[in-house]
């Protein structure tokens, strides 16, 4: 093992002087004449030294690892080197650099791998700083691939860490190195215990037996300081590193200041449990999370981008102007036929400008190829972007002076309106003129600090987007966009490469097709976009919903184990099981109405296509229709028991051992429970 915090010098694509006179490159190209040629060193260590070479058969460029002489004359070292290195020479996986041979000549024990031309994790972290949140949720998932790999083939990685994970310099595809190599070559910390103390799971420093789950622990203190620039522990001997590793809880990855996507931070928690149960069970399963990371964090298209941070909003040039001209028509106005007049003609131009922006920018959307349902993901996607960004923000004084200032603009305006109306009532005009000054004196204090509270929300909040985000997905948004569609008439709309959801696109289409059909036959078929909007708004529902019990699912841990557990908390650890159980069977459940929701919209779509064709009758078409119809009812029937059940749950008689319900509440007894039903 290297040093405690150097990176890995004998990682095989880290380029370092090399020295040509050196007795062992001398002697190790003698023994490899004919078959490689050595051109330089490429660094070296505890692990081993590694050189440049060319094959001379393939003409190809490779990389040797030798492994030291002193240890290749300890049989039991040298034996267990060339398994390891024959086991990690089977792997064949894109994301795991290839050995393409394993031998064993004139003494010297080295193997032959690929030479890619790429930088170690550690290096890009230490001259670049920490990496982004999308290059990491991609790095990690390429490397959880080549451990789910390696474990499938009945290899565990016991050394993963930043040194051994390489980042190749043209495509910044992530692979692992030093499969299996690392114990076989690496120091001891008695008892057997080999690896990197930075990067080591409490089992393993324990010297006890590692599977996969350990890995993943190594995994999260890799991720923890990719994305921090930190590491979970620090300490000044290993024996301290490893105490802390198997002792202490690490800080999670969202406190220390990063602005990572929630579900991520969570996820590389999860893998830093100190319980292996709570990490997640397999590489492969871990991969597939991140993987619903990347999905959720897709570039959001431009025309939606700059609709929820600039067109959607009435606070540009041409907005500000419009509302100016209302003010001054308004002034003038009450200065020429009174301030009745003047008030009419304030309120009504704001409100006519106000409906203009909301179809104008309605319609310059749809003109694009967008529809209202496609600014719901988009504007979600900015509130999580914004969270990230505000996450660094020192968080405690700020928090003390928002709720000290949103304190004082409360009981001062509350005061101050009290006043206000005793002035009012009050009949001695010197009290009325001094309760009223008190009172505006009040007024102006709780203006003040609702400012002030204001700008501190806005630091740990984006409130323009959640203002703007409630008026364009509520029934604002709805009347813009309906009478927007209405203005367009027949106009043709584009079709937009977006991200959206299979139900909007099918909506979409579904509804492009129907505007399309005779005026007649639209007739006769009666409202189909209201209800294809409801079975959208259906879908919606349900992905929100699913999302929320995959959310509990991966909050818990992967069992409530029953060994070590008393007669007393047997009971305790039933409701926990039976908990999970309920979230699961409602999560199937959700999966199979989503299902049935879709295919009800890919059921009318292909129907209003076979009526373009003539090759469907209308009343086959109500058929399905009625059918669709069934579906959306079921679907309410659903949400609706749901919200019952919530209620039953936060009512204040409610059990405390509810398995169903709210999954974020649920969550937190079931995890809580577990963990102390778990023992150490």
């Amino acid at each position: 093992m290297t040093n405690l915090t150097s990176p890995n010098t004998a990682s095989p694509h880290t380029a370092s002087p090399t020295t040509a006179c050196d007795p062992l490159y001398l002697a190790f190209q003698t023994a490899l004449a004919g078959r490689y040629s050595i051109d330089r060193e490429l660094g070296r260590g505890g692990m081993g030294v590694v050189y440049l070479a060319r094959e001379v058969h393939l003409d190809r460029l490779v990389a040797i690892k030798l492994l030291p002489p002193e240890l290749a004359a300890r049989p039991a070292r040298r034996e267990r080197f060339l398994r390891e290195a024959q086991l990690a020479a089977k792997l064949s996986h894109p994301h795991i650099i290839p050995i393409h041979s394993v031998n064993e000549t004139d003494g010297f024990v080295y193997f032959v791998m690929a030479y890619v031309d790429c930088e170690t994790l550690a290096q890009r972290v230490h001259a670049r700083g920490p990496v982004s949140a999308s290059d990491g949720i991609r790095m990690l998932r390429e490397v959880a691939w080549a451990l789910g790999h390696a474990h499938g083939q009945g290899l565990v990685h016991r050394d993963v860490k930043p040194d051994n994970i390489l980042l190749e310099a043209h495509s910044g595809r992530a692979l692992v190195a030093d499969f299996g190599i690392a114990a076989a070559t690496g120091d001891t910390f008695g008892d057997g215990v080999s690896g990197t103390p930075e990067f080591m799971s409490p089992e393993q420093a324990l010297g006890r037996e590692i599977d996969a789950r350990s890995v993943l622990y190594s995994l999260g203190a890799t991720a923890f300081y990719a994305l921090s620039g930190r590491l979970p522990f620090s300490g000044t001997t290993a024996s301290e590193l490893l105490a802390r590793h198997v002792t202490e809880d690490p800080p999670p990855l969202a406190s220390v200041g990063t602005a990572v996507p929630r579900k991520l931070a969570h996820l590389i928690d999860r893998c830093l449990a100190k319980d292996p149960a709570q990490r997640p069970r397999t590489a492969q399963e871990l991969a597939e999370q991140l993987g619903v990371a990347i999905e959720q964090r897709r570039e959001l298209p431009v025309a939606l981008r700059a609709f929820v941070r600039r067109n959607g909003r009435m606070d540009g040039g041409g907005s500000l102007l419009s509302l100016s001209t209302v003010a001054v028509a308004g002034v003038a106005t009450g200065k020429m036929a009174g301030v009745v007049a003047g008030i009419a003609v304030l309120g009504g131009g704001v409100v006519l400008a106000t409906v203009t922006f909301g179809v104008v920018a309605a319609r310059q959307l749809l003109r694009q190829g967008f529809a209202q349902a496609d600014i719901v993901p988009a504007f979600r996607a900015e509130r999580e972007s914004s969270r990230e960004e505000r996450s660094a923000a020192p968080g405690r004084i700020r928090t003390l002076l928002e709720r000290a200032s949103r304190t004082v603009a409360m009981v001062t305006g509350s005061t101050a309106l009290a006043l206000l109306t005793f002035a009012i009532l009050n009949n001695d005009v010197y009290q009325r003129l001094q309760i009223g000054a008190l009172s505006g004196l009040g007024l102006l204090v709780a203006l003040a600090s609702g400012l002030a509270y204001l700008a501190l929300l806005q630091s740990r909040r984006d409130v323009d987007v959640e203002f703007w985000s409630t008026l364009w997905t509520g029934r604002a948004g709805t009347w813009s966009f309906a009478i927007a569609k209405r203005l367009r008439g027949g106009a043709p709309v584009a079709r937009a490469m977006t991200h959206r959801a299979t139900e909007l696109s099918l909506g979409m289409a579904a509804e492009q097709l129907f505007e399309s059909l005779p005026k007649a036959t639209r007739a006769s078929l009666g409202d189909v976009p209201t209800l294809l909007q409801r079975l959208q708004r259906d879908a919606q529902l349900l992905r929100t919903r699913l999302d929320a019990l995959q959310d509990a699912l991966q909050h818990a841990p992967q069992d409530a184990r029953m060994d070590g557990v008393t007669p007393d908390s047997m009971s305790r650890v039933h409701d926990v099981q039976c908990a999970y159980a309920a979230v699961r069977d409602e999560r199937a459940a959700v999966q199979d109405r989503l299902r049935a929701t879709v295919g009800a919209m890919e059921t009318i779509r292909l129907n209003l296509l076979r009526l373009h064709a003539g090759s469907l009758s209308l009343e086959a078409f109500t058929t399905h229709v009625d059918q669709a119809l069934d579906v959306s009812a079921d679907v309410a029937r659903m949400i609706d028991a749901q919200a019952e059940v919530e209620a039953l749950l936060l009512s204040p008689n409610a059990g405390a051992t509810g398995s169903a319900g709210a999954p974020e509440r649920m969550t937190g007894r079931v995890v809580r429970g577990a963990n102390e039903l778990t023992p150490a």
